[in-house]
């Protein structure tokens, strides 16, 4: 039997994932992205140890527009990372499960982490 002219089932092209699963690929991304951007806060903590030259270096690396935008992301992903925390804290006390509940939790995460980025960054800038 030939296979080639099977399609895959259910293919990335026909099924579309709901929001709440994009959302839980995400989270993981984003813990990982996280991780990431631990070291760069250590390696901003390691260079005020080292002195002036090597805080001066770090502010350059992280004042840069590609520095910024790495720092943009980060606090996104750590507000995106928090509110669907606590939504699976929710999740774990067995609340929100019906499915109304779960497309209104997804929409309040991607908002609340939005708002408290720009929030953030407003606030830095003022």
């Amino acid at each position: 039997m030939s296979t080639v002219d099977r399609p895959l089932s259910p293919h990335l092209q026909v099924y579309r994932l709901p929001l709440a699963a994009i959302l839980s690929i995400l989270h993981r991304a984003t813990g990982v992205f996280l991780s990431l951007g631990s070291l760069l806060l250590v390696w901003w903590l390691m260079s005020v140890a080292h002195g002036e030259a090597g805080f001066n270096n770090a502010n350059a690396v992280v004042g840069s527009i590609i520095g910024q935008l790495i720092l943009f992301g980060f606090t996104f992903a750590l507000f995106f990372h928090l509110s669907n925390g606590i939504r699976h804290l929710f999740w774990d006390a067995g609340l929100g499960f019906e499915l109304p509940a779960v497309a209104r939790s997804s929409v309040v995460v991607i908002l609340s982490a939005a708002i408290l980025t720009i929030s953030v960054w407003a606030l830095a800038y003022l």
